[in-house]
């Protein structure tokens, strides 16, 4: 399989803080991987290395063979990568139907998005019917779905997903779930940040576990799980 993203090296900063200090991790086309690890310890400062929020002072990040760590944000999501951020970030001011169309703001053929909303409706039921309600009005769970949603409307090939169960009640955590799974089967890979490493081991293939800004463990996400020193470390066991 042809590695889909390779991150090599990565050092991130955030003024004089050393975030990430030289990780590296890699996606394959189709695959679910996960990063986990404790409040702190780099996931999501990974991601948004990845999606160009952030760059790295070293390090090299590729997709697809071509280099992107020196690309901005919107051009990442040209190239095919789309996040979906911690604390959702909808815009609670717009309609639900704005925050979808926002989404598609980087394409420009106008059946394949009429065609990705009914996609996105279908999956995401409650979001048609509160198309016309404002954003911000919408549960947890809803604003969860909504967020999804956007990032779907930009058609990527790779979902980065930071924190999707948080906040959420444990049935619309499971719901949340078995939709991530849904839209890795229909062919779009998945990069996960998750706090909740029971749930985000239970779907994934691979997993890297991130300590202070540095990968302590790799493999197999069903391994892992059964490891005793992640067991005692993440997974309350």
């Amino acid at each position: 399989m042809a590695k889909m993203l390779e991150v090599e090296n990565i050092n991130v900063y955030y003024g004089a803080i050393h975030a990430i200090k030289g990780i590296s991790l890699f996606v394959e086309q189709g695959e679910i991987v996960t990063l986990i690890g404790a409040n702190g310890a780099g996931k999501s400062t990974t991601l948004r290395t990845i999606s160009g929020l952030l760059h790295p002072r070293e390090g090299s990040i590729s997709f697809l063979g071509k280099r992107i760590d020196d690309l901005k944000a919107n051009q990442i999501v040209k190239e095919g990568i789309s996040q979906v951020p911690e604390g959702r970030k909808i815009f609670a001011e717009m309609s639900v139907m704005e925050n979808l169309e926002l989404g598609a703001f980087i394409r420009d053929d106008r059946d394949g998005i009429n065609a990705d909303l009914k996609m996105v409706f279908e999956r995401f039921p409650r979001l048609e019917e509160r198309k016309d309600q404002q954003a911000g009005t919408l549960s947890g769970g809803e604003q969860q779905m909504l967020a999804m949603g956007r990032a779907l409307m930009s058609r990527p090939k790779l979902l980065l997903l930071d924190e999707p169960s948080m906040g959420l009640a444990p049935l619309l955590i499971r719901e949340i779930f078995s939709i991530i799974v849904d839209i890795n089967k229909t062919g779009t890979t998945i990069l996960l940040v998750e706090q909740n490493a029971n749930m985000a081991l239970s779907i994934a293939n691979r997993a890297y576990v991130l300590e202070t800004g540095r990968i302590t463990l790799q493999g197999d996400a069903k391994e892992l799980a059964a490891s005793e020193e992640i067991r005692k470390a993440y997974l309350g066991g």
